[in-house]
């Protein structure tokens, strides 16, 4: 199982901490953030790391080294100075990528089970992508997501529309997405693009199905939000942890 966690960006909102310090190693209830991350994606069953990097990526790979204080084999795709945008950066590791794999932040705590999406994609040859999502009505950020149930109830995404002020769209991108690795390839290499692209045009297609996740979002890209989340841990684990699962 695969993760691919997208670090590289510059994150102008928490200057001037990450001038000298990578976003994803901004400590966090005593420990940098990336220790929680990569912790919460082992006990999910992941046992493969891609960390897409760029600014202070040195740091990164300094940090994490090659996963096995956190039970998990991590590598690198570093954007160097051209930043190529979320999709972009995926896409320049396209050599690296399993067949299905899931994208997640550098900078989201997600209270729920990581490995949801994946196992979706891999059980349902109907579609290409698995996007999880909350219903969130504006509460925490701008919704950009529009559900629809397909003949069986399951959940697909309708609509996915990035800066839209539409209010039927009442759910919003969790933050973590399962792809296969065909997605990216149809894409031209070298080009910067969003992955917001690749989302709109796979609900556009009916080729992406939801997963809805119970409980809100935490994220350290600003500082109300790193307080939020570093309150919620120093009081102690507040989101179940599944058990760890066996290596196959």
């Amino acid at each position: 199982m695969q993760a691919v966690i997208l670090a590289g960006g510059l994150a102008t909102r928490m200057r001037p901490h990450t001038l000298t310090t990578p976003k994803f190693l901004l400590p966090v209830a005593g420990r940098p953030f990336g220790a929680w991350l990569l912790e919460r994606l082992v006990d999910a069953g992941f046992d493969d790391a891609l960390l897409c990097v760029a600014h202070l990526g040195d740091q990164v790979r300094a940090f994490a080294g090659d996963g096995s204080a956190f039970g998990l084999r991590v590598r690198y795709a570093d954007e160097g100075e051209r930043l190529l945008g979320t999709g972009g950066a995926i896409r320049a590791a396209l050599d690296r990528l399993a067949p299905t794999f899931l994208v997640t932040y550098g900078d989201s705590f997600l209270p729920f089970d990581y490995a949801s999406p994946l196992a979706t994609l891999d059980a349902h040859a109907d579609c290409d992508g698995v996007m999880s999502v909350f219903h969130n009505e504006g509460r925490w950020d701008a919704s950009n997501t529009a559900l629809r149930l397909d003949a069986t109830g399951e959940p697909w995404v309708g609509r996915y529309e990035k800066g839209s002020s539409d209010p039927a769209l009442d759910h919003i991108d969790y933050g973590a997405l399962a792809l296969r690795r065909e997605v990216l390839a149809a894409e031209p290499a070298g080009a910067p693009f969003g992955l917001d692209r690749v989302q709109h045009a796979l609900a556009a297609s009916g080729r992406l199905r939801a997963v809805v996740a119970r409980e809100r979002f935490f994220e350290i890209g600003s500082e109300a939000g790193l307080a939020e989340l570093d309150r919620r841990l120093q009081a102690g684990p507040p989101f179940p942890l599944h058990a760890r699962r066996s290596p196959t």
